[in-house]
């Protein structure tokens, strides 16, 4: 079943539009109705005024997923699944002659040997006005600039038309006139065109780790294949193409003879190792200069202005071919579009490292799938199951060590004959450490679980300590005086720049992570019960002594409820920076946890399994805020009613 889901992940998405569609033209339509009967009966300000409206939440919903869908070219594939196919093919044709563009206007502005001639003089003339003479015999000196002048006349003798050879002018028309034969051929349809068979065998798009498939699929794109292997001929025979006059060549010789000679003494016997270097670096730069001459690429200006012509009109007859095609690329391709890489035709834009929302479901399908031998969970471990847990673990994890270190009594000893009895402490120690069988409990486990446990039991440990000393600074001089500075020290200083401390000191284990979620859970609840417990009105407290409530009552029943909304709030904002910088943490360091899944996943680019654990991320993020939304609602009621 859910091979057939991913099969045709396509057909659903095309059903998924158009209930998005729907929803959001729905939800639009019963929003303004009911805000226009509510209209006379609120007012603005009133805190009842936001509650429901849950078709605005239907509109922004459906509103994000279609423009997900549409940046990610998931509009694309489930409307128009062969045309990214046939964007491959017509990638061929530019891959193809790719070499011969980059040497025309339409690779660049310029023609690729105006930019050489322009580039060769200009460093030519800064040579020549930088000539180290101290370092060179008068006679070397000669030669050099001997050289410079004559690459400066071979550059003047390859621009000249009159110069070139009428066999490369033939053979560079012969290119242009095969270029103009293959626009004629896209001009002439693709009737007559059928794939092959292995072609048709062929993966949908996007349901293999190959993006898009690489053999044409329909007559058109088989048309466009066959234009891009007859380019790929005609491109082959361009790239051999040289243009040497007679008069350069014999230039080419002679210069390559001067600078032969000079590198046989690079080494000038008398000079110091500085000389020397700077000698050597000299003949290097006019040689270099020179070796982009003597392979024969620069052609006079108008010797290729037929082959940028035909390649003009190649193009134009591709976009002719391409028909609706070039509308639907335009549209629904946002970005770059379907580039061909070498083997494989990738996906280019948004959707590079956007993933479809389909995908990105399959992809978590395949990660929620418990049985690991099988290729589910992530790195041997599931995302989300349930294991049979021993309940010595927990009593080693709940149960210090040194408490047992602290009862009377000492540890056994083994005696003469080998023998070892323990003591009632030696027992307890086993008991503690988790050797002692308790039986097993069933536990959740998985990456998820592993974030969450880190994130709860850290709040916990904020939320008990941090609360009642945040309480206590809110109401005692001595509490406030001796606690806020060191509060103050650390909680402004981002959890990140802890990490790497902590990591150190506690390792990777859970034991480090959790601290660290501790420090930053623990200042957000002191802060938020502070400000609560000393935001107490004055005249409520002088009420409560004149009824005669002692100190603790007044603690209870006064400031506790005075200081819960700030309590919770802080709770709310705590939740939200923890899980954030647990995810940092268990990518600095961890083996498990969904901010280990990230990690692993951007090191290998891998992003449809980096947007399934953003996904995660802010669905357990949304949880976790409903879940306080309603412990609000039932522990303050009040709030926004005074």
């Amino acid at each position: 079943m859910f091979e057939w889901l991913s099969t045709h992940r396509a057909d659903i998405s095309a059903v998924l539009i158009l209930l998005l569609v729907a929803a959001f033209v729905v939800s639009i339509y019963y929003g303004l109705k009911d805000t226009h009967q509510r209209k006379n009966d609120e007012v603005f300000g009133d805190p009842e005024r936001t509650r429901g409206g849950w078709y605005w939440a239907v509109t922004g919903l459906s509103a994000l997923v279609l423009i997900w869908f549409y940046f990610s070219w998931g509009m694309a594939r489930a409307y128009f699944p062969n045309a990214a196919n046939e964007l491959c093919q017509v990638g061929k044709i530019h891959e193809a002659v790719s070499p011969i563009t980059a040497r025309l206007p339409i690779g660049s502005r310029y023609y690729k040997s105006t930019t050489l001639v322009v580039r060769n003089s200009a460093q030519l003339d800064e040579l020549e006005a930088s000539l180290p003479e101290a370092v060179f015999t008068p006679a070397e000196t000669q030669l050099l600039r001997n050289a410079i002048g004559q690459t400066r006349s071979i550059i003047a003798l390859v621009s000249n038309p009159a110069e070139q050879d009428s066999a490369t002018a033939t053979a560079l028309n012969g290119v242009a006139a095969d270029l103009n034969g293959l626009a004629d051929t896209l001009r002439g349809g693709h009737d007559g065109y059928q794939p092959t068979a292995e072609a048709l065998a062929q993966p949908r798009w996007g349901v293999t780790s190959t993006e898009i498939p690489l053999l044409p699929m329909t007559a058109r794109g088989m048309l466009f294949d066959t234009v891009a292997m007859d380019a790929a001929a005609i491109t082959d025979r361009f790239q051999k193409l040289r243009n040497f006059p007679p008069q350069a060549m014999a230039l080419i010789e002679k210069t390559k003879a001067e600078i032969d000679a000079l590198k046989t003494n690079e080494n000038a016997v008398g000079l110091s190792e500085s000389d020397n270097i700077e000698r050597t670096r000299y003949i290097k730069a006019v040689e270099r200069i020179f070796r982009r001459l003597d392979d024969g690429i620069i052609f006079p200006a108008d010797a290729l202005k037929s082959v940028n012509d035909s390649m003009e009109n190649l193009f134009d007859a591709v976009g002719d071919a391409k028909g609706g095609l070039n509308f639907v690329d335009a549209v629904f391709f946002p970005g770059q579009g379907v580039v061909k890489s070498r083997t494989l035709c990738i996906e280019q834009g948004s959707s590079r490292w956007l993933p479809k929302p389909t995908d990105v479901v399959a992809k978590f399908a395949q990660l929620a799938n418990p049985d690991v031998d099988n290729g589910g969970g992530y790195k041997g471990t599931t995302l989300l199951w349930v294991k049979w847990l021993p309940i010595a673990n927990v009593v080693d994890f709940l149960i210090p060590d040194m408490l047992v270190d602290m009862l009377p009594g000492s540890y056994g000893s083994h005696h003469a004959d080998g023998s070892f009895n323990p003591t009632y402490k030696d027992k307890i120690l086993a008991f503690a450490q988790g050797e002692v069988a308790l039986g097993s409990i069933p536990m959740l486990d998985g990456h998820i679980w592993d974030s969450l446990f880190r994130v709860l039991v850290a709040m916990g440990f904020g939320v008990a300590l941090g609360v009642p000393l945040g309480i206590y600074m809110g109401v005692s001089r001595f509490f406030k005086s001796f606690f806020d500075p060191m509060i103050e020290l650390y909680r402004p200083v981002p959890p990140l720049a802890w990490a790497p401390l902590i990591l150190t000191i506690f390792g990777i284990q859970d034991d480090g992570k959790i601290f660290l979620l501790f420090m930053v859970a623990f200042a957000i609840m002191v802060i938020s019960a502070r400000t609560g417990a000393s935001g107490t009105q004055l005249s409520k407290i002088r009420a409560s002594h004149s009824l005669g409530a002692t100190n603790r009552q007044i603690l209870r029943h006064v400031i506790l409820p005075n200081a819960l909304p700030e309590i919770l709030t802080g709770v709310r904002i705590a939740i939200g920076v923890c899980w954030g910088t647990l995810v940092a943490a268990e990518m600095l360091a961890g083996t498990t946890g969904v901010g280990f899944i990230e990690n692993v996943a951007r090191t290998v680019s891998d992003y449809e399994l980096i947007w399934v654990t953003i996904l995660i991320m802010g669905l357990l993020g949304l949880m976790f805020d409903l879940i306080m939304r309603k412990v609000i609602d039932i522990l303050i009621p009040w709030r926004g009613k005074g």
